[in-house]
């Protein structure tokens, strides 16, 4: 059984994480916005000189010659756009994850060190019982520590084929356009 003390303690520490986990999630709120404002900003410069640009057009081939060039980095950047907040929300995630495992570790610890307390206390002949919940303890424990990892390869994985995608999506805006002759 818990004392008064471990309980207060407890508290304190998921408090303690509760706010941390705020902060983090503040964090990638301020980047997020921060990105979206900038991308705001560079897009409304852009789009004014392109306004002014489409002013001085004199006849159609500038016009066309001025759309695809307006139209041909435009690819890029909503890759790189994309880019960006797959970073931020992946950095997000990773530190919740880490906050997670670190949550889940001290309540294996506790659980053992509740469950050691438990074995001290037992009457005689309950040593098979003791063994099957140490064992089902540690296989849980096995089992959730497999899972991570499997979590973990399948996030690596995503994250390379975002990127392969990203860059293909790329190239392909850069690709040579051929304008058929009418």
């Amino acid at each position: 059984m818990m004392t008064f003390d471990q309980i207060v303690s407890m508290q304190k520490k998921n408090v303690a994480t509760a706010f941390d986990l705020g902060e983090k999630a503040l964090a990638g709120v301020e980047k997020l916005a921060e990105l979206n404002l900038q991308t705001a900003k560079t897009l409304m410069a852009e789009s004014a000189e392109h306004a002014q640009a489409m002013l001085n057009v004199k006849d159609m081939q500038d016009l066309v010659a001025l759309q695809n060039a307006m139209l041909q980095p435009l690819g890029e950047k909503v890759a790189a756009y994309s880019r960006h907040v797959y970073d931020i929300a992946s950095q997000m995630s990773a530190e919740f994850a880490k906050i997670a495992e670190g949550q889940a570790a001290e309540a294996h610890k506790q659980f053992v060190s509740a469950l050691d307390n438990a074995v001290k206390n037992a009457p005689q002949g309950t040593e098979p019982a003791i063994a099957a919940v140490k064992n089902a303890v540690s296989t849980a424990a096995a089992a959730m520590e497999s899972v991570q990892k499997a979590v973990k390869q399948a996030t690596e994985l995503a994250e390379a084929n975002l990127k392969a995608v990203a860059n293909t999506a790329v190239n392909a805006t850069k690709a040579p356009r051929t304008t058929k002759a009418a």
